[in-house]
């Protein structure tokens, strides 16, 4: 440690940057327009050093997260010595450390007595910026052009002064225009909770400790985690997965990953995944890199801060033009929902045969986005809205996986029925755990769910989902999850599958936009249930009754997995 540093002062003044985010969210969850953030959560903000190091954020969306230093410095790269006081700059590109379009980041830096000090930074997921589908998600696109409206690096206030020409130009690529000023104050809210609060701790300790104490912060996580590294056994590891499809062409796509732990450090290599998709599925290199992390996070030193140090003895390697680092005009929206979450899968899979005592079956895969675009009956201007049904977790060494419980990348929250069906012209009928969904295991995983919506006036609907193709693996030797698929009027004759397997094992993608639904029209989808861990035949029969009791399987999956016969 600092010698300059006590350690209570440097613990109290570390923290403090952590409460300034939890600030920042509760701001902006507060004064928000979309839905998709006052509701359900899919937003994040972070607090930089003058470097553009995190040095603070709070349990926000950790694929944000763990790319937002990109954004920071994109922003300071553009601006330079022209980035000053009072200035706000907005960016979403993808290929400038953004995630994908629909995620909006703003950064501003923050000056003690003319210094640069510290950098905020606060992103959330807006309700619509354009492009071919409803929410900008379109499954089918083959250019990012058709994702929405891409902003480089751009000062939305000058001297906190509003740029108006820019706020008319979002306003009117979107199809929601009247979230958009709302958002954007919350944005600068959370950026002004942040400006008080920082300065309020630098006038208290003084700008020479906070300083120390950001320095530190990010020495004593690198110190935390490469002792956790040190802890996992040297040696080569190499796991290999597929992506159901690009939502373009119905072909698997091949990923692997070779992860390397030597001594204090770990290296993850993409080499030999495809390349470049049509679909968009690929995933920029600053989400990969977020993969990578919150990936490994899991597995190393859960309580070092969550800061830029873990960074360090971290080291990626991502070949050009495949589709965990594709090159313009590739598109990119599911990347962040679903590659994401298979750069995670894939360290999972490799962290198998280094750790099998502390590994986890693989969770549902991603936030299973789902998506409707009509007209406001009430206002008669167009609107979007969406669901992101969980699925479950993977069986551990210690106990069944968590039902239901939303994906590693996200850490967002359902649309409440009664708020959704309050806002838009939607009922949802039926929301329950699928019975034999989860995979089977000494431990089995976490259950699945099965949704239904009906629609209540035309719309369309924009799909994609992960793991419908594969389900999540199992590890040790336990089953994989149920894969997930979508159904319309379930029940009638009518029903029809247009995602997942249908009954004569036909495989169609649950990957598509645009799909016409009438009003009065259901749609269930059924969400993936997450990977076992260990052989299901060493599971405690007694836990097998209880499993058939309660529903979550079936005597027939009792017998026929587990040798239980009830």
């Amino acid at each position: 440690m600092n010698k300059k540093l006590d350690p209570i002062t440097f613990e109290v003044v570390r923290s403090s940057f952590d409460y300034i985010t939890k600030m920042m969210s509760q701001t902006l969850q507060k004064i928000s327009f979309s839905p998709i953030m006052y509701d359900q959560v899919d937003f994040s903000n972070a607090l930089f050093d003058d470097k553009a190091n995190l040095i603070g954020q709070t349990t926000n969306v950790p694929v944000h997260l763990a790319a937002m230093h990109h954004c920071v410095n994109a922003a300071v790269e553009a601006f330079k010595d022209d980035f000053n006081e009072g200035d706000v700059v907005i960016l979403n590109d993808p290929y400038r450390g953004g995630t994908h379009n629909m995620d909006v980041t703003f950064v501003t830096p923050l000056f003690w007595d003319g210094k640069l000090t510290a950098y905020a930074c606060s992103r959330g997921h807006w309700q619509d910026m354009g492009g071919k589908a409803a929410s900008s998600e379109s499954p089918t696109a083959v250019h990012i052009a058709e994702e929405g409206l891409r902003l480089p690096p751009t000062k939305i206030f000058i001297n906190k002064e509003p740029v108006t020409w820019l706020i008319d130009i979002i306003r009117n690529n979107t199809r929601a225009p009247y979230f958009i000023d709302g958002d954007i104050r919350a944005h600068m809210g959370a950026l002004n909770t942040a400006e008080k609060h920082f300065f309020e701790l630098v006038e208290k300790y003084g700008e020479e400790t906070v300083r120390a104490c950001m320095e530190e912060a990010l020495d004593y996580t690198e110190r935390r985690t490469r002792a956790a590294i040190a802890k996992l056994p040297n040696g080569v590891y190499e796991a290999e997965d597929y992506i159901d499809a690009d939502g373009v062409n119905n072909e698997a796509i091949y990923v692997r990953a070779t992860v390397t732990i030597e001594d204090e450090d770990i290296t993850v290599d993409f080499t030999g995944s495809s390349p470049t998709v049509d679909g968009p599925v690929n995933f920029p290199l600053a989400g990969t890199c977020s993969g990578v992390y919150f990936g490994l996070k899991f597995f190393l030193d859960l309580d070092a801060p969550p800061n830029a140090g873990m960074y360090r003895p971290i080291h990626i390697i991502v070949p050009e033009n495949t589709v965990f680092n594709p090159r313009w005009p590739a598109p990119v929206y599911y990347g962040n929902l679903i590659t994401s979450e298979k750069a995670a899968d894939l360290i999972w899979q490799c962290l198998e045969k280094a750790i099998p005592q502390d590994i986890v079956g693989m969770p549902y895969a991603d936030c299973n986005p789902i998506s409707w675009g009509v007209v406001n009956a009430r206002e008669g201007v167009s609107d979007t809205f969406g669901e992101l049904p969980p699925g479950g977790w993977g069986g551990t060494p210690y106990g069944d996986g968590m039902s239901a419980t939303y994906s590693r990348h996200g850490n967002c929250m359902d649309f409440t029925p009664e708020q959704m069906e309050l806002l838009y012209p939607v009922i949802c009928t039926e929301r329950e755990f699928k019975t034999d969904s989860a995979g089977a295991g000494k431990f089995r995983g976490g259950l699945g769910l099965q949704v239904s919506w009906k629609i209540l006036q035309n719309a369309t609907m924009n799909l994609g989902m992960g793991r419908s193709r594969f389900g999540p693996p199992g590890v040790c030797g336990g089953k994989d999850g149920l894969p997930s698929s979508v159904i319309v009027n379930m029940g009638t004759d009518k029903e029809k599958v247009i995602g997942g397997y249908t009954k004569d094992h036909e495989y169609l993608m649950t990957m598509f936009d645009n799909y016409p639904m009438k009003a009065g029209e259901t749609v269930t989808m059924i969400t993936q249930g997450g990977g076992g861990y260990g052989d299901p035949k060493e599971r405690d029969p007694e836990l097998v009754k209880k499993d058939v009791k309660n529903e979550v399987i079936s005597k027939d999956a009792a017998a026929r997995e587990y040798g239980v016969s009830l």
